[in-house]
């Protein structure tokens, strides 16, 4: 009876621990294809990211820290820095499924803003699709810690 204790037990932390928490999500994040880093941090209820650094190689070539997000429909913010920008937002937790939904990811190389979630893969890496009304019409990031 003991052992058969101990064994579920054991189970049960193994599967408590396996599985993801909301705030998991936070922190620095860099692309698979070493193409941009983000921050990744919570405001309220809601997840965001943060663009700290990409490579200025891509693109224009223009340097980080004086690019602009030139593409963006709203001329308005045509001017802003992509350093610092937001471009990721309103992701909420679903502790059912592990994952963040609903929330909104901006491509600034083209100015468009897609539906998106994430989640983290049992490799530790985070898996971010951003669609357009299906999931299955879009595009997928992979992130790793760093």
């Amino acid at each position: 009876m003991h052992k058969t204790v101990s064994v579920l037990l054991l189970f049960l932390a193994i599967q408590i621990s396996a599985q993801t928490s909301k705030n998991d999500v936070l922190g620095r994040w860099i692309s698979s294809d070493k193409s941009v880093a983000v921050n990744v941090y919570k405001e309220g209820n809601n997840f965001k990211a943060k663009v700290i650094w990409f490579d200025e190689r891509l693109g224009s070539g223009t340097p980080m820290n004086t690019r602009k997000d030139t593409h963006n429909p709203e001329e308005d913010l045509r001017n802003r820095k992509i350093i610092g920008m937001d471009v990721l937002e309103n992701l909420n937790y679903n502790s059912e499924n592990q994952r963040w939904e609903n929330g909104k990811i901006y491509d600034a190389s083209s100015g468009r803003t897609w539906d998106t979630f994430a989640e983290i893969q049992k490799n530790g890496k985070l898996y971010v699709r951003g669609f357009w009304k299906f999931s299955w019409i879009g595009k997928t990031l992979y992130f790793s810690r760093f």
